[in-house]
């Protein structure tokens, strides 16, 4: 017989939480049509475009072309406009990748790092990984210093097993542009 855990249990129903939202997005996807993937693609690379630039760019009129992008909003696959900023241009220019490698992996553990690490400004994205480390933070600081200051913050935050962190000498590509091609 096997027994599990109330955390292993959270844990497993958290998974298939997560299955099921995938499984919407995917279904989501398959509802888009050709002029919805071009119009998220022109979105993608300027969403301060006009309705009326898009609509002429994907042979709309105004008026459904807008009608398209609110329901891109509504159904959540468009899921924020921003501004995208040049990181040297504020002063962050240093990206650091840090494998975290948890002390713990109890649902308290997971829910107090991913609070206490979502509200450190630097750090960018958190991703919960597959392998050899548990989770992937990507950084933004203005140079070792400031690294070293947000790395102490770091581990005095939260009980960490194992830090590595990785120094981008280079970004080669960045985009946050999605490929639609089907």
């Amino acid at each position: 017989m096997i027994r599990n855990t109330d955390a292993q249990i959270t844990l497993i129903l958290r998974a298939a939480r997560a299955r099921e939202q995938h499984s919407s997005i995917l279904d989501r996807r398959h509802e888009m049509d050709q002029t919805d993937r071009r119009i998220l693609a022109l979105l993608q690379q300027d969403a301060s475009r006009s309705v009326a630039d898009i609509a002429a760019e994907v042979g709309l009129s105004q008026t459904p072309c807008w009608r398209r992008i609110q329901k891109l909003h509504a159904t959540g696959v468009i899921d924020r406009t921003v501004a995208i900023l040049n990181p040297e241009s504020i002063g962050l220019g240093l990206t650091v990748f840090i494998e975290v490698e948890a002390a713990d992996h109890s649902p308290e553990w997971l829910q107090s790092f991913t609070a206490k690490v979502s509200a450190m400004p630097e750090v960018l994205e958190i991703h919960r990984m597959a392998g050899d480390i548990d989770y992937l933070l990507r950084v933004a600081v203005r140079d070792m210093a400031h690294f070293d200051d947000f790395y102490r913050t770091l581990i005095d935050t939260v009980a960490l097993k194992n830090v590595t962190s990785r120094f981008a000498m280079e970004r080669v590509k960045a985009t946050t542009a999605y490929p639609l091609e089907r």
